[in-house]
């Protein structure tokens, strides 16, 4: 099934808003008349004919204010560890949540210290 296009929902409407049925609509686009009628629904309760967005996944427990201020933090104290920021922003989320946030913000945390393979190298 194909999706009815926006210059065939505009269609729609201006026949509906001229009398016509759903019926006749529906024959003279080739669509179902349910689609008519759900595309007239639309229209009479948003007043566009526009598709709906959908927005699909959780919401994050992490506002966009707090994050910000984590982001300062970070700039901050780089060397921050993320119990740290969940602990002094009283975060609701795990470190591994916290973690795929903020490299989603291309911010990356190294795992560990550099150790040296021998007593010959250099610390960094």
């Amino acid at each position: 099934m194909k999706a009815v296009s926006n210059e065939d929902r505009g269609k729609i409407i201006k026949h509906k808003i001229n009398g016509e049925t759903e019926i006749n609509i529906s024959k003279w686009l080739f669509i179902s008349p349910s689609s008519v009628t759900k595309i007239w629904a639309l229209f009479c309760k948003t007043g566009s004919f526009l598709p709906l967005t959908h927005k699909c996944g959780r919401k994050s427990k992490v506002d966009d204010e707090t994050m910000s201020n984590l982001l300062i933090q970070i700039e901050e104290t780089p060397d921050i560890t993320l119990n740290e920021l969940i602990e002094k922003f009283e975060l609701p989320i795990t470190e591994s949540t916290l973690s795929k946030r903020l490299k989603k913000l291309g911010y990356t945390f190294k795992k560990r210290c550099f150790i040296p393979k021998n007593k010959n190298d250099q610390i960094l």
